[in-house]
């Protein structure tokens, strides 16, 4: 029997399909009209990407000018694409240096784009410039790679003089070439990670609203997969329904491959493979998807393959899990500390422990962010910081005895409000396992 969910989405899905133009006649930027208008059908309102972006842009330039930073340079791709919101193959340029930005404190924003790229970013007036990006690494620039780095940095320390003086540059990712070559002209480097996670981890009221639509199009992805799911499907085929459903809605990539079925559910972090999925067995998973307008939807399920019910065992379990969650979030408000957060989260049982997940929340927001809270026991180096209003967070559990033969694995995404947290994940959990 469907659950109410699914057949909220099957009613949604029908009105959408009857009304809606087909996926292939999208608009060329953005999720499309399809998938825009599925998400007002649904009661989401759409974000105004404009605002968005001059939000992000300032926020990173108020982390510089607290730092007395004349300007950031970013090659991390999530730190490109929030301070200039253009994309580039995403994921191809995250072990290919052949793109970075130039955030001035209080001057221009430089996109330097791989070559024959600037059109890319004809639509972004934010951008005060794209030049062509100088690449420094050996696949590209062989044994001239040294001279290319020294050419890399001339640019860089140029736009720092002209930008700033004598101030400091932050970088986030940057290779030992290119940041030997910049510090040997007199650029005083500060790390920009720590820039860019302090500006990203508060959200905008747009942010929040384009991270609603990410966690519907990955829910979309997990009521197809759940409709799918049958013995005899291997787990790549049954994970293949998410990342289908997420791209037709302009999501864009997925940063693992966690769904796991039976046995390999225990211990957690097994990635799907080709095994067939048994009747009866349990089948657990994490989206970890970048969805729409690049942000992430963070969720965990664990079902149970039809047809059957959970054993004791696995009731008992699950609800551990649920209870753990909810505790945990039941916590969260504005001015809570962190290790004061660990120390007040639910006490795993023992028989557990050993296996338990390896946070018990993180931030979320274009990917997993800041802040990454571990257990209360694994604490000894944690670091602290507070809670704040309009930060978004996942809260995870993992259940499993060691050795044993399988383990529970749930997640959900919160949005921290003045008064506590709301939930933004809105997949229902599996009542088999809660009855």
């Amino acid at each position: 029997m469907a659950t109410h969910y699914q057949s909220k989405i099957s009613a949604k899905m029908a009105v959408a399909e009857a009304g809606f133009p087909a996926l292939g006649s999208f608009g060329d930027l953005g999720p499309g009209e399809a998938a825009t208008a599925e998400w007002q059908i649904l009661g989401l309102a759409l974000p105004d990407v404009e605002a968005m972006r001059a939000f992000r842009l300032e926020r990173l330039r108020e982390q510089l000018r607290a730092r007395d930073c004349a300007a950031a340079l970013f090659t991390d791709p999530i730190n490109v694409r929030y301070a200039t919101d253009s994309t580039n193959m995403q994921v191809w340029c995250s072990h290919n240096a052949v793109r970075y930005a130039f955030v001035a404190a209080d001057g221009p924003l430089i996109l330097f784009d791989f070559h024959g790229s600037a059109h890319l970013s004809d639509h972004l007036p934010l951008i005060d410039e794209v030049r062509a990006a100088q690449a420094v690494g050996y696949f590209f620039t062989g044994d001239g790679t040294d001279e290319a780095a020294k050419r890399f940095a001339a640019e860089i320390a140029d736009l720092v003089k002209q930008h700033g003086g004598e101030r400091r540059l932050a970088v986030d990712k940057l290779d030992p070439l290119g940041t030997h070559a910049i510090e040997a002209l007199g650029v005083d480097i500060v790390d920009g990670q720590e820039v860019a996670e302090l500006a990203r981890v508060i959200k905008s009221p747009d942010e929040i609203r384009a991270m609603r639509c990410a966690i519907a199009a990955a829910e979309a992805g997990m009521a197809a997969m759940q409709a799918h799911l049958r013995p005899g499907l291997s787990e790549q085929a049954l994970w293949s329904h998410l990342h289908a459903e997420n791209i037709k809605r302009g999501g864009e990539w997925i940063e693992t491959r966690l769904l796991a079925s039976g046995q390999r559910t225990n211990p957690w972090f097994s990635e799907c493979s080709s095994r067939i999925i048994e009747a009866g067995e349990i089948v657990a998973f994490d989206t970890d998807l970048i969805g729409p307008y690049g942000y992430c939807a963070d969720i965990s399920r664990t079902w149970l393959c039809p047809d059957g019910e959970p054993t004791g065992r696995q009731k008992s379990m699950y609800r551990i899990t649920a209870e753990q969650i909810a505790h945990n979030a039941d916590l969260l408000r504005p001015g809570l500390g962190f290790l004061e957060f660990a120390d007040k989260s639910f006490a795993l049982p023992d028989a557990y422990r050993s296996n338990r997940y390896s946070v018990i929340l993180h931030g979320v927001g274009l990917c997993d962010e800041y802040p990454g809270i571990p257990y209360a026991e694994d604490a000894k180096d944690a670091y602290d910081g507070v809670f704040e209003a309009d930060m978004t967070v996942c809260v995870e559990s993992y259940v499993g005895e060691d050795g044993g033969p399988d383990g529970i694995k749930l997640e959900q995404q919160y949005l921290i409000t003045e008064t506590g947290a709301e939930l933004m994940s809105t997949y229902p959990l599996d009542e088999k396992f809660l009855r």
